[in-house]
């Protein structure tokens, strides 16, 4: 519990901090960024006075947030993304044409959301990264290959050693069969999500939503079972029924299919995580590439030490700083997730007055902190839900368990 909320508390310090650290260090492309910000805004204003029928309003208020902010971000645009300016000049284009034409509302919106994916791009391209976004960016990419994998380390020296007390030693080789099996799936799975993500015919921000809302939905469910299964007995008991179950099916393919199931359900969630952090974390590959290398060799220490040396480690306390961590990232896909299908005019969008809310951009994104009502009520409410999870699993549990056992003594 107290673990839980140190966690809470520095991610949220973190947060926080990040206006000051980027004010601190200065951001040459502030005036832009604001007139861009703008921009964004004009064309909300736009899409609104389309839907009320003031078509002549739309129109100017259209071509104003392109020639009276847009263009002021061009110049220092073109030096860094040419194609950029060239995607967005086409898009505003599109935009006041269709308003001008008699459009109809569903194309007018559908502009505009290509004008808000747009201009969130700009945003990225001229922001300065700062520290607290490329140190989030590490730590949720680092967290999600290391909880995973050591939950696979822990799995298989379950299942090893079930096999060597039991009588089912010589199904050894299936079993490696099967989790090579999944390593391969998993690969194939990262090339499918990656080619769908980018060919499917469904608005993009449409898709990120849903994306981050199904990576929600399993870093929830997943991280809620990890820890029901904190005690080491629930693990062995878990991987021992299964064991049972593949020695009374007495073939190698059951001892395969036991070997896949068990590494590709962590392999699939893996790359559903990280497909949605890499939707977020635009801009920030580097230091997401370099939390996968850390957790790949962390897991290679916690492997060979688990698996060759038979060593005992930590198994409680790294499942559950893991599991708040990765809790932690779900309230930062939840908040993403309200903003993109907001982007896509799936939700509607109620802005929070004050800069308390307005982080930089990166930060942002990778907090999921935006300045909607609906995005940090959502984020709000699954942290309520957290809290009272963490304080009836570490505080009422273990509360009622003494008391029961003090009861029978």
């Amino acid at each position: 519990m107290r673990r839980f909320a140190t966690l809470l508390a520095l991610i949220g310090a973190v947060a926080f901090a990040a206006p000051a650290v980027a004010s601190a260090s200065g951001d040459q492309f502030a005036e832009v960024r604001a007139r861009v910000a703008e921009a964004g805004g004009l064309v909300d204003e736009a899409v609104a006075a389309a839907q009320s029928g003031d078509r002549e309003r739309a129109y100017d208020l259209a071509r104003t947030a392109y020639l009276d902010h847009f263009e002021l971000a061009e110049v220092p645009l073109r030096l860094r993304d040419p194609n950029l300016v060239l995607d967005l000049e086409f898009s505003f284009a599109k935009f006041r044409n269709g308003i001008r034409d008699g459009a109809s509302l569903s194309e007018i919106r559908l502009s505009a959301a290509e004008i808000r994916t747009g201009l969130l791009d700009v945003d990225r391209t001229l922001a300065d990264k700062g520290f607290a976004a490329p140190l989030l960016a590490f730590l949720f990419a680092f967290t999600i290959l290391f909880r995973e994998g050591v939950e696979v380390v822990l799995l298989l020296a379950i299942l090893l050693g079930a096999l060597s007390a039991g009588r089912a030693s010589g199904y050894r080789k299936p079993l490696a069969g099967g989790v090579l099996a999944a390593l391969l799936a998993t690969a194939v799975t990262w090339v499918l999500a990656t080619v769908v993500l980018e060919i499917a015919p469904v608005q993009r921000e449409l898709l990120e939503g849903l994306t981050a809302v199904a990576a929600v939905v399993v870093l929830f469910v997943v991280s809620f079972w990890i820890v029901s299964r904190l005690n080491h007995k629930h693990w062995l008991e878990f991987m021992r029924a299964r064991v049972a179950a593949a020695v009374s099916a007495g073939s190698a393919f059951a001892f395969a299919g036991l070997g896949f199931t068990a590494v590709y359900r962590e392999g699939f969630e893996t790359v559903l995580f990280y497909q949605a952090l890499a939707i977020f974390a635009k801009g920030l590959g580097i230091y997401v590439a370099l939390g996968f290398a850390t957790a790949v060799v962390a897991l290679g220490a916690v492997a060979y030490a688990v698996l060759k040396l038979g060593k005992r480690i930590p198994v409680k306390p790294m499942l559950t700083t893991g599991a708040s961590i990765l809790l932690l990232l779900s309230v930062t896909f939840a908040g993403n997730a309200v903003r993109s299908l907001q982007g896509a005019d799936w939700v509607s969008v109620t802005p929070v007055d004050g800069g308390w809310a307005r982080l930089p951009v990166f930060v942002s994104e990778l907090t999921g902190i935006h300045p909607t009502r609906e995005g940090l009520t959502v984020q709000a409410a699954l942290l309520v839900v957290y809290v009272l999870g963490a304080a009836w699993v570490f505080g009422v549990r273990p509360w009622r368990r003494r008391a029961a056992a003090a009861v029978s003594a």
